[in-house]
């Protein structure tokens, strides 16, 4: 394993399976490995991977990132203990809190990218380097978005802006997101300030997220039972607050989520699995000037 001065590691095939000490440097070479769920093979599932984010590797302990919210600061970062692991000749042996033991061959497919393969359920799992300094946040958000829209039992608007045309969203005080029926949300006209557990969900329908040819742009639908639709830009502008652009109106709202729902490592709440998923595209251009 070479290393410069800025701790990079070049990651080589002979160099992972030599010895059980070069498997774990492998490991330990960055401090975040993202799991690009998209590229995963097999049609196997390992539980604790379809859920996390990023996963860490870090004298023996195994940390990981199941929560967009947070992430970076979190663990300093590296996210909560999920388990332990032990490395033999291009193997690491993984014992994770609630999913139990798991066995990967470890391979090198670049320089910042290891395959970690199950034998038991034949699939591939992939995961890309990062130092903290430099993890692509705004990868990590774009590219799992609708996430973040469930991480909260709700988002409550928080700003509207005083320029656009009025319109039935000015009316609507609170949303949430739900992962069933591929995209269900609910929104509510109680006032600002309301309790969640005091809401009354007044509208439902269902909601997607859509790329565009523009990588930094997502959109939004809400797509009411009877009522037609809403479209909007959809901007992060940090992990707990998002600005949707009423292109419809011009107006701009800002919404603040409530009720973060942090997943542990009980049973209980243990997080959403991560599936492939390839949005929709629209071929729009961005109308909010920024």
């Amino acid at each position: 394993m070479v290393s410069s001065c800025y701790t990079e590691v070049i990651l080589e095939d002979e160099i992972i399976v030599e010895s059980a000490f070069n498997t774990d440097q492998a490991l330990q070479s960055y401090d975040l490995w993202y799991v690009d769920i998209n590229a995963t093979r097999g049609n196997g599932e390992i539980p604790f991977l379809q859920r996390a984010f990023t996963i860490s590797f870090v004298d023996g302990i195994m940390f990981a990132n199941n929560n967009i919210v947070g992430i970076g600061k979190t663990g300093n970062g590296l996210g909560i203990d999920t388990g332990s692991y032990g490395t033999f000749s291009g193997v690491v042996d993984i014992s994770h809190d609630i999913d139990g033991a798991w066995t990967f061959d470890v391979f090198a497919v670049s320089n910042s990218t290891l395959e970690l393969y199950n034998r038991r359920t034949d699939t591939s799992y992939f995961l890309d380097g990062y130092q903290r300094r430099n993890f692509d946040y705004d990868r990590l958000f774009y590219e799992n978005i609708h996430y973040l829209l469930q991480e909260f039992d709700a988002w409550e608007k928080t700003f509207t802006s005083e320029v656009g045309a009025v319109n039935e969203f000015d009316d609507e005080n609170f949303l949430r997101f739900f992962e069933d029926n591929g995209g269900y949300f609910q929104s509510s006209i109680d006032i600002s300030g309301t309790r969640i557990s005091a809401l009354q969900w007044d509208y439902e329908g269902n909601y997607e997220v859509f790329d565009t040819n523009d990588e930094t742009l997502k959109t939004l639908t809400l797509d009411y039972d009877f009522l037609g639709n809403d479209y909007f830009e959809l901007y992060v502008i940090d992990d707990s607050t998002v600005e949707l652009y009423h292109v419809a109106s011009e107006t701009v709202y800002e919404f603040t989520g409530r009720g973060f729902v942090q997943y542990l490592k009980s049973k209980e709440k243990v997080s959403k699995k991560r599936t492939k998923s390839s949005n929709k595209k629209m071929n729009v251009e961005r109308k909010r000037k920024m």
